[in-house]
């Protein structure tokens, strides 16, 4: 992979998880039936997730990478949208501690909006040498859902443990979601993949070169999107059987694997000019 580029790879993962996990807890949380314990841990997290994608978005600069287009500098606005998404996130963890549920909801809908955009700006920003800005933001946002997705019902799954009278649809529901989102990335990676990038990237990384013989595309295919798609089936068939200490060790698994396919996907994209 191109070491140049792992600032970028920080970064892109951290903003994606941080939106991805708020619209996955929101999700969650609008159908009322999750303890409140579980929305209060999560809001924390999407608030530490994204103090970390500001820091890492302060960190990098259109200057530091070499090999790849990018649209312009757009790092200003970008840290300027993950301020507003990180005091946002903020507001929203204070509110949903104060147990204002109907403001802390629309609160956590403006923080993610504003998430999302951010991940629009960085597509745009880094769409130059792949076939389109499309391809880079459906890839961005199909990536931020399944980490948001897949953290969000691993950590779900622990309140069945402690609380096995829980209504199981939240579970399900997620579980669904999860699956529903990694089946969208798998047509989406095949379309990436099989449209030929504007430009491909000089790098001398060692997985530079095309697709078809890079042996971290095909990890990130195996290990990336059909392993966790069919430990996502699994844990769905899990929750839709009350076994939740199953579903929740599936998870578990599934959240590694996704997270493993998503560093592969934008490490691929530095050296291929392909958003797969």
């Amino acid at each position: 992979m191109n070491l140049d580029a792992l600032p970028y790879t920080v970064l892109l993962i951290l903003a994606e998880f941080s939106a991805g996990s708020l619209v996955a807890v929101l999700v969650a949380d609008a159908r009322g039936m999750v303890a409140a314990g579980y929305v209060r841990l999560s809001a924390a997290i999407v608030s530490i997730a994204a103090l970390l994608a500001l820091l890492a978005a302060l960190n990098v600069s259109a200057a530091d990478l070499e090999g790849y287009e990018l649209a312009g500098d757009l790092f200003t606005p970008i840290r300027a949208v993950l301020a507003v998404f990180l005091a946002l996130a903020i507001v929203y963890t204070l509110l949903v501690l104060r147990g204002g549920r109907q403001a802390s909801l629309a609160a956590g809908a403006l923080a993610a909006t504003t998430g999302l955009v951010a991940l629009g700006l960085l597509a745009y920003q880094l769409s130059p040498p792949t076939w389109g800005f499309a391809g880079t933001l459906l890839s961005l946002l199909a990536g931020a859902l399944a980490l948001g997705f897949v953290n969000q019902a691993m950590i779900l799954g622990h309140w069945y443990l402690v609380t096995p009278k829980l209504p199981e649809r939240p579970l399900q529901e997620l579980t669904f979601l999860l699956l529903a989102v990694i089946a969208v990335q798998c047509v989406l990676v095949i379309i990436n993949a099989a449209v030929p990038p504007r430009e491909v990237p000089e790098s001398t990384a060692l997985l530079a070169g095309s697709l078809g013989s890079n042996p971290a595309f095909w990890l990130r295919a195996g290990v990336g999107l059909v392993f966790p798609l069919a430990l996502a089936y699994m844990a769905w068939q899990s929750s839709n059987e009350r076994a939740m200490m199953s579903a929740t060790g599936l998870l578990y698994i599934a959240v590694g694997a996704v997270f493993a396919g998503e560093v592969l996907a934008r490490g691929l994209l530095f050296v291929t000019g392909a958003p797969v």
